[in-house]
């Protein structure tokens, strides 16, 4: 099911702002899946909570997870990449979190030491390959440079957790 994940992250590649820095329709819409009201803030953890949104519309995804809560209950709403790693930490039986030492697996959220997040696609043991948010063509991710949604090579060392999502443990 995390394979439905990642096609809906890599979907969005090529989005990119509209109008100036942090804005644009895309954006406003992957602001509005957490809980602030979408305004000219940094969005690369929106953009996870929105990838994350779409994932639960699809029952088998439901199904698979297991869930106790409704999916909106469930589902991140940070606009922080470091309140994701409090998210999982909240869900314990349907996330587990790793860190660069662990390999991490397509799908998996990795937060960054510098306050950024996106999705793994590939861990290689010394790079990772992402697909990101409010992140450039040159790797930079600030709400100065950010401009879009690409697919990045990161050195692992970078990675502060790697979160995975996982069925419901019982």
């Amino acid at each position: 099911m995390i394979h439905k994940l990642i096609s809906i992250a890599q979907a969005e590649i090529g989005v990119i702002e509209i109008g100036g820095n942090n804005l644009g329709p895309r954006v406003r819409e992957y602001q509005s899946s957490t809980d602030l009201p979408p305004g000219a803030w940094p969005w690369c953890a929106a953009y996870v909570d929105y990838c994350i949104r779409e994932w639960l519309r699809d029952l088998d995804v439901l199904d698979w997870l297991k869930l106790t809560r409704t999916p909106e209950e469930w589902r991140p709403k940070t606009a922080l990449a470091y309140g994701l790693t409090s998210w999982a930490k909240q869900r314990t039986k349907t996330t587990s979190i790793f860190t660069d030492k662990d390999s991490a697996q397509p799908g998996d959220i990795v937060t960054f030491d510098f306050s950024h997040v996106g999705f793994v696609l590939e861990d290689d043991g010394k790079n990772l390959v992402t697909v990101e948010g409010n992140t450039n063509g040159k790797g930079q991710r600030d709400s100065d440079s950010g401009d879009g949604v690409w697919r990045k090579i990161r050195p692992k060392s970078l990675a502060k957790d790697i979160i995975r999502i996982h069925p419901r443990k019982v």
